[in-house]
């Protein structure tokens, strides 16, 4: 048998400290961030995407020791950046924010390059706000009740418009007409600005649409407000009633903002990423940004934020089939 001596004292130490040396390299590799934060956004510069995910990242760069560049890659419903996030390394480097619009879009678009449930996981929701149900004033209706029941008395004769086939407005106000039974045409565009032009030429009778982009026309009476999609009264416009109060039980439809990034990124860097974001969203000047979206800040813890897009996807889908709905 051959016996080892036990190492002195002295000579441990500096074994230990060999072990030491040679573990840094291998732990510093590993540490998150390595290198600059790559933060797509699926829609041109000026946009709430856009300004969301610059000043998150401003916040984020002395929180990470990193930059954090936005980098705009618009085209398809803001799947193209959706895309290449999706296929890029899981390791944290790059992330994406988007909207309600990436739910619609992937239950509007079967077969899109990437699968949008299964090939990304959610960092966190940003913040979410309502939309609003505005008419043209020449339309007898004062509240949500009146232009229903006008519906009623005249199936197919009122239009509605959109910004596009799929987008939020669209499959919201789809939502409406089935669970109030009744039965509007839909006029897309390509588009808000079209789709307001019409709207206040009296081309159109009915719009669902963010609060900001309509607040003027409301306040000169050129359009009328009846009520707001979420299911609480928003604190922007405490006095307009929901969707349900105003007869349609169970509407609740939201305009939000969230971030990504590809599926099987390490949880440890997903928890610090979420834990950054939601230290950013508490700041006066996020809060800021949201309100001037019509918006407030709502945190998600990473789980729920993903549950939340499985969820919307399917629902989505269902209501897509059932209003026959076709990609153009």
């Amino acid at each position: 048998m051959i016996r080892c001596r036990p190492l002195s004292p002295a000579l441990s130490l500096l074994f230990a400290g060999a072990l030491l040396a040679c573990a840094a390299p291998a732990t510093g590799q590993q540490a998150y961030p390595s290198k600059s934060i790559r933060f797509l956004v699926g829609a041109p510069p000026g946009g709430s995407n856009d300004l969301f995910a610059r000043a998150i990242g401003q916040q984020l760069q002395p929180a990470m020791g990193q930059q954090v560049l936005v980098d705009n890659r618009p085209g398809a419903n803001q799947m193209i950046a959706a895309d290449i996030m999706a296929k890029s390394p899981a390791d944290g480097h790059t992330i994406y924010i988007t909207s309600t619009s990436f739910t619609t879009g992937a239950a509007l678009q079967p077969k899109l390059p990437f699968d949008p449930v299964n090939d990304v996981t959610g960092i966190t929701m940003l913040g979410q706000g309502p939309l609003v149900y505005v008419i043209h004033p020449a339309l007898p209706a004062k509240t949500m009740k009146e232009l229903i029941g006008i519906a009623r008395a005249r199936p197919g004769q009122l239009n509605y418009t959109s910004s596009g086939i799929g987008g939020i407005n669209h499959l919201g106000t789809e939502v409406l007409l089935s669970m109030a039974k009744i039965n509007m045409v839909h006029v897309p565009h390509k588009g808000m600005a079209p789709a307001l032009t019409d709207l206040i030429s009296g081309q159109v009778q009915v719009l669902l649409v963010s609060l900001p982009s309509v607040t003027a026309q409301m306040q000169s009476g050129r359009l009328r407000a009846l009520a707001v999609s979420t299911a609480k009264r928003t604190a922007f416009m405490p006095q307009l009633p929901t969707v349900a109060e105003a007869g349609v039980p169970g509407y609740d439809v939201s305009l939000w903002w969230g971030v990504f990034a590809p599926a099987k990124t390490p949880r440890p860097v997903i928890d610090r990423l979420n834990a950054e974001i939601h230290k950013a969203l508490g700041s006066d000047a996020m809060k800021k940004h949201f309100a001037d979206f019509g918006a407030e800040p709502a945190p998600m813890t990473p789980d729920a934020f993903s549950a939340k897009v499985r969820t919307e996807i399917a629902n989505w889908r269902k209501v897509i089939q059932s209003a026959n709905i076709k990609a153009d």
